[in-house]
């Protein structure tokens, strides 16, 4: 244990050596991949986006410990990524891979961001993402006063928050993972009974029933879609059909199913979507990262979205797979739809949010509004530093 606190006083984060591995929210065991093989001196260390999850201060940190253990000889790194401003501060040398295939690379101190964008999209301009259109919000469709939550250990995680989200309008809340959010979405989702406070949506209380989400138009886009919003063992005409498959024109009376409805309406879907899957009736755990979370995405976006909580929807997914769900997140939100946005991904926030508020140790510390916002101000505030009580 000596040795283990020894190692944490050189690491530019730590977590709870007590805590098991399983209670750990996604990021917390991003963090904790990163350092178990730091601790066990490992001399080839191949890091697979490891910076989503961390604050700006954090992710500079690791990756210049990395370089400067490169630079001693004493490691070789292999990082994944699709942040270009990591590539250039801390590479040496970079190979782009574009549909499976070496679309170019070379020296780093001989390129910049825009050969680096040539390599990696082509000559072929960029498709056009959906715009931030600037609107009046509405009236507050989500209001949360006093709400308190306990974590699978039996601790406060969210402490006494207070929250509203009006119709037109992106909320953003930043924070370093395992501060509560997971706690948080998981008590709007149902799937966590709350300690304290007042839930209301559309102006009435909010008791998270499956028949409330349908009415009051709550979609819900959480973080590991496939073990958290889907049934990795059904097809994905089924998961597609988990909000809807018992009101018509999906059920018929005494109860049965229309399979022919359910499998016509997932084509659809698949289409409009671009889900790449064999076919509707495939298994939705045979999918990719990307393509699931669109399966869950089309589920939750192609009825009446009046409120949309979404938690590190991009999450480890690709250019084409990101650009295309924050486009449809704006989309939702130009349409009017209120939209809390739980995100480790600042740049995805400072892009999305209309207001930015601070999740630190389950109470909201810090709002502002995102046109007066900076990823370093705000990571300041992730990481403990000039926190003062959020009047979001």
């Amino acid at each position: 244990r000596r040795a283990i606190d020894v190692f944490f006083e050189r690491m530019p984060f730590r977590l709870d050596p007590d805590a098991p591995a399983v209670s750990l929210a996604a990021g917390e065991k991003q963090k904790l991949e990163i350092l178990k093989q730091l601790y066990l001196g490992a001399r080839v260390l191949i890091l697979d986006e490891p910076t989503s999850v961390l604050t700006p201060q954090e992710a500079d940190e690791v990756l210049s410990r990395a370089r400067a253990l490169a630079d001693t000889g004493a490691l070789t790194v292999v990082l994944i990524t699709h942040k270009f401003p990591e590539v250039l501060a801390h590479a040496r040398e970079v190979t782009v891979l574009r549909g499976g295939r070496n679309a170019g690379g070379g020296q780093v101190a001989g390129l910049d961001a825009n050969a680096l964008v040539r390599m990696t999209f082509g000559e072929r301009p960029m498709a056009a993402t959906t715009e931030h259109e600037e609107r009046p919000t509405g009236v507050p469709y989500l209001e949360l006063r006093g709400l308190s939550a306990l974590n699978d250990r039996g601790a406060l995680a969210v402490r006494d928050l207070s929250l509203s989200v009006a119709s037109g309008e992106i909320v953003g809340i930043a924070g370093v993972s395992g501060n509560g959010q997971r706690e948080l979405v998981e008590v709007l989702a149902g799937q966590r009974e709350p300690e304290a406070g007042e839930m209301s949506v559309a102006g009435q209380p909010y008791h998270r029933t499956r028949k409330e989400m349908r009415t009051r138009g709550v979609c819900l886009l959480a973080e590991e879609p496939l073990a958290s919003s889907c049934v990795r063992t059904l097809s994905v005409a089924d998961n597609l059909a988990l909000r809807d498959f018992d009101v018509a024109p999906f059920a018929r009376a005494g109860g049965l199913v229309d399979r022919k409805a359910i499998e016509q309406r997932a084509r659809t879907l698949i289409d409009r979507f671009r889900i790449r899957c064999a076919g509707p009736q495939a298994r939705v755990d045979t999918l990719s990262g990307g393509n699931v979370q669109r399966t869950v995405l089309a589920r939750e976006l192609s009825g009446d979205v009046r409120l949309l909580i979404a938690q590190n929807p991009c999450l480890g997914l690709d250019f084409a797979a990101t650009g295309e769900i924050r486009s449809r997140i704006l989309e939702a939100r130009n349409s009017g739809a209120a939209v809390l946005l739980l995100s480790e991904d600042l740049d995805e926030l400072l892009e999305l949010a209309d207001r930015i508020v601070v999740m630190l140790e389950g109470r909201l510390v810090f709002a502002i509004d995102r046109r007066r916002a900076s990823a370093t101000e705000i990571g300041r505030h992730m990481t403990g530093h000039h926190a003062a009580p959020a009047t979001p």
